[in-house]
């Protein structure tokens, strides 16, 4: 399977992210919208009942900032150097950002 991170394809801020990420990657990353079918599809295979960005990195799921961090890992060198830098940052506290970013994201254009 290769590599995807699926997104909210609804959410303005997740869209305008993965067009972020798409036009910085290096690596090959599949991006897809959850509510798609290959989207549903991977919710069900995964027993994903989460509303997050999900990532499939060799066949391995991640959400929340495990996910969007691990996106990094796809990217142009001056965007990989970031990783290890943000994966210091407590792993609680991290997912406590990103669920704040995350109900708000409907709100944010």
């Amino acid at each position: 399977m290769k590599d995807t991170v699926y997104i909210d394809g609804l959410c303005a801020l997740c869209t305008k992210t993965g067009k972020f990420i798409s036009k910085r990657l290096v690596k090959d990353l599949e991006i897809i919208e959850l509510g798609s079918e290959a989207g549903k599809e991977m919710l069900n295979t995964f027993s994903i009942t989460k509303d997050s960005i999900v990532l499939i990195r060799n066949n391995q799921p991640f959400v929340y900032s495990s996910a969007a961090i691990r996106c990094l890992l796809y990217m142009r060198w001056n965007w990989y150097f970031i990783y290890p830098f943000v994966w210091l940052i407590p792993f609680p506290i991290r997912d406590l950002l990103y669920k704040i970013v995350a109900k708000l994201r409907h709100k944010i254009n």
